[in-house]
């Protein structure tokens, strides 16, 4: 009896993490940009991107996976099954879209379902979430996932987790690089303190965990909204570096760049708590 009710619940997380999966990649899914990346990205820059794609996603199921965990290994087969059901969802979707074709070498199908199957598994994880309105007899997060949030390092990679969810899903897009190199050098450093100042209005009001034990403003910005501005510009970079956004481009415009796409990945970060 124990078994038959851990198989069916498992089952229910694992159709939720098929609709988070969907969710959050369409956006990606439905990109041209996204396409046609696939066929220019190169295969040690794609190789990097699954292999740091991993600890990730196994931070993202300790954290906030797609069912209740109790151990290392159970949230090691989760990050592995999410990265099943994003490669799964990605597949099946690109093929009813006509973007993977039986035209297209192993590598281009491959290089397809691999770009769009990693946003799509943090979906995946991220789909207990986003997708339920609460459990019935408790909670909405099990007593254990939330003491694991509290710590400093968590939160940090929580912020991590928030501004990589926004920001895949606006990196590929061309506007990026538009608002960048039609922005001026003090428009783009406007954007960076508009950038900060919203992270550390966001965090106020969301409340981080421990953010009681600074009462000086100045002491918990340095603790929460300077990191996690950090995070974003360099979790923002890492992204438009993966997708060719910066290849041949000055280092100067290069950090406009970075500037622009941590708008809203610092938005991400600093609505982590929600979002992750």
């Amino acid at each position: 009896m124990v078994a038959s009710i851990s198989n069916e619940t498992y089952a229910i997380g694992l159709a939720r993490a098929f609709g988070g999966a969907v969710l959050f990649a369409f956006p990606l899914l439905m990109t041209m940009e996204m396409w046609d990346l696939a066929s220019s990205i190169q295969p040690v820059r794609l190789a990097l991107f699954l292999a740091v794609s991993l600890p990730f996603l196994l931070g993202l199921s300790y954290y906030s996976g797609f069912r209740e965990t109790f151990g290392w290994l159970d949230d090691a087969l989760d990050a592995l099954a999410s990265l099943a059901v994003g490669f799964i969802a990605a597949f099946v979707l690109l093929v009813l879209f006509g973007v993977v074709t039986p035209d297209d070498s192993l590598y281009e199908a491959a290089a397809k379902t691999a770009l769009q199957g990693v946003p799509a598994a943090i979906g995946a994880l991220l789909a207990r979430r986003q997708l339920r309105g609460g459990e019935k007899g408790g909670p909405d997060d099990p007593e254990e996932e939330i003491e694991r949030r509290e710590g400093y390092l968590s939160q940090l990679f929580l912020m991590l987790a928030g501004a990589l969810f926004v920001a895949f899903n606006v990196a590929p897009t061309e506007e990026v690089s538009l608002i960048a190199f039609q922005s001026s050098s003090w428009l783009t450093l406007a954007l960076l303190g508009v950038s900060i100042v919203a992270l550390h209005a966001i965090v106020y009001t969301v409340g981080f965990a421990g953010q009681e034990a600074h009462e000086n403003p100045l002491q918990a910005a340095l603790h929460y909204t300077v990191p996690g501005y950090a995070i974003a510009l360099a979790a923002s970079l890492y992204v438009l570096w993966t997708f060719g956004r910066t290849d041949g481009v000055p280092p100067g415009d290069v950090l406009r760049l970075g500037v622009v796409l941590a708008f809203p990945g610092a938005l991400g970060a600093a609505a982590a708590r929600l979002l992750v």
